[in-house]
């Protein structure tokens, strides 16, 4: 019981004066939107043979063409081993192609083959479609608080790798993404 007693009294401290209910009802919503955010793009990927992790190199590789395989790494923080595995399957199934750098023959170079980059659109659009309803129905003003409290959720050393393109996709470009 005296166990039960700090742990609550720890979990009081660090909420720095919010209520718990509420921040209860916050990590709730974020549970059921990660789910519902990434269950259409699961059903896609079943019907590949990939999972998440799949989904989260392609993704990544088509940001950034041309990724090195450590950089891949740190971004998505999973084992050498699970991202070779998944690698694998990718490059032997014609999603991504491997080449090595001219300047540093030990590197290995990602980019997505135009299969690849077919899947990673599919997936994009399913996720788009609902972000943009989700900020149709939440207003335009909600936007920027939005992505700064997932920035902020980020770890911060992680925050430099998000979202800093120099300029977003063409109006046209978005509307072929999600038309």
């Amino acid at each position: 019981m005296e166990h039960r007693n700090h742990a609550l009294c720890q979990l009081t401290a660090s909420l720095r004066g919010q209520d718990e209910e509420k921040l209860r009802q916050v990590l709730e919503l974020l549970f059921f939107a990660y789910r519902d955010f990434t269950g259409e793009a699961d059903a896609v990927l079943a019907d590949f043979g990939f999972g998440r992790a799949h989904h989260r190199a392609i993704y990544f590789i088509g940001r950034n063409p041309n990724i090195s395989v450590s950089d891949l790494l740190g971004i998505l923080k999973i084992t050498k081993q699970s991202l070779s595995r998944v690698l694998t399957q990718l490059i032997d199934e014609g999603y991504v192609c491997q080449e090595t750098d001219c300047t540093d023959r030990r590197r290995r170079l990602l980019l997505l083959s135009d299969k690849g980059v077919a899947l990673e659109r599919q997936l994009t659009a399913r996720q788009c479609r609902r972000v943009i309803g989700a900020f149709e129905t939440a207003g335009v003003d909600s936007v920027s608080g939005f992505r700064a409290i997932l920035r902020a959720i980020i770890d911060p050393e992680d925050r430099h790798r998000v979202g800093r393109r120099e300029a977003g996709p063409q109006v046209s470009e978005t509307r072929r993404l999600v038309g």
